[in-house]
């Protein structure tokens, strides 16, 4: 089992507050700490949620993300510099940059990209402005400076170094004209995964992000929608299929097999919406169960 410590980042910032800031408890009360083996070092709230889009770029929170982006990163940083693989506990995806501007200020790192949908909308095409939705799009340096050159060190990660795995929203983000994905990333719909198998889609999601000039390692960013309406409808944006329980243990666990993964986000999972607990008790076991044959 990796030296795991867990990161509280219950952001509503790019989103809003429905109850998505409630999944580091949720996850923590159905035992994951103790499933792996994990320390718990600290919390990292977000300034006032504001529900206005700021006029100038078109987004929500801007500033607030900006500034939250800094001190996640510098939490993260804190447990990178400890030797301690962070799992970082969200709240929404956009989370995902404050994490990304730690492992930017130390070297090149590459992603996993884990979500039912591409993230990749600019703030035109983005019906509320909500930067949950762009995360992807401004990691890559596309959109608004605030976000896009965070510390003026954008983009946090490079196209090439970005797998996105198991997204199934083309239809409709297309639909809403979303930029597309740019070419040089490396993009595994759902229906890739299907055609290859799990095991095999994140073997070659694996070399493709060993493979190249990130050679630091990769971060695994998880969005629990990734995973079927079915087992998992405590999400705030719904759509049909995904993942099943079993396809997402296999990618995590060959995703964080060997030193390639450097940490992990859990994000977007609702409590308000499993109102028994049984679905973040089935997400806690999935993760522990990923980990278990880690050293």
């Amino acid at each position: 089992m990796r030296n795991v410590a867990i990161v509280e980042a219950p952001s509503v910032l790019g989103l809003r507050p429905t109850g998505v800031e409630e999944l580091p408890a949720a996850l923590l009360g159905a035992g994951l700490a103790e499933g792996l083996g994990a320390v718990r070092t600290g919390r990292v709230d977000p300034p006032p949620y504001e529900p206005q889009r700021d006029p100038e770029t078109g987004l929500l929170n801007p500033g607030g993300i900006a500034a939250y982006s800094g001190a996640l990163a510098d939490a993260v940083g804190g447990v990178l510099d400890r030797g301690r693989f962070p799992v970082v506990l969200g709240g929404d995806c956009s989370v995902l940059l404050g994490i990304l501007l730690a492992l930017r200020r130390r070297d090149r790192h590459g992603l996993l990209f884990l979500d039912g949908h591409s993230d990749f909308y600019q703030p035109s095409a983005e019906p509320a402005g909500e930067v949950a939705s762009m995360e992807l799009a401004l990691a890559t340096g596309r959109g608004p400076r605030v976000l896009a050159d965070l510390e003026g060190r954008g983009p946090l990660v490079r196209d090439e170094d970005v797998v996105a795995l198991g997204f199934r929203d083309a239809e409709e983000s297309a639909s809403y004209g979303m930029q597309p994905l740019p070419s040089a990333l490396h993009a595994m719909g759902l229906d890739t995964v299907r055609a290859l198998g799990a095991a095999e889609a994140a073997r070659r999601a694996v070399g493709l992000l060993t493979g190249g000039g990130a050679d630091a390692g990769y971060w695994v960013h998880l969005d629990a929608d990734v995973l079927d309406d079915a087992i998992m409808p405590a999400v705030d944006y719904r759509q049909p299929d995904g993942l099943t329980w079993q396809e997402l243990e296999t990618v995590l666990r060959t995703a964080l097999t060997g030193g390639g993964a450097v940490g992990l986000t859990v994000a977007i999972f609702n409590p308000r919406l499993d109102p028994d607990g049984t679905i973040a008790q089935r997400l806690a076991a999935c993760l522990v169960r990923a980990f278990d044959s880690q050293g």
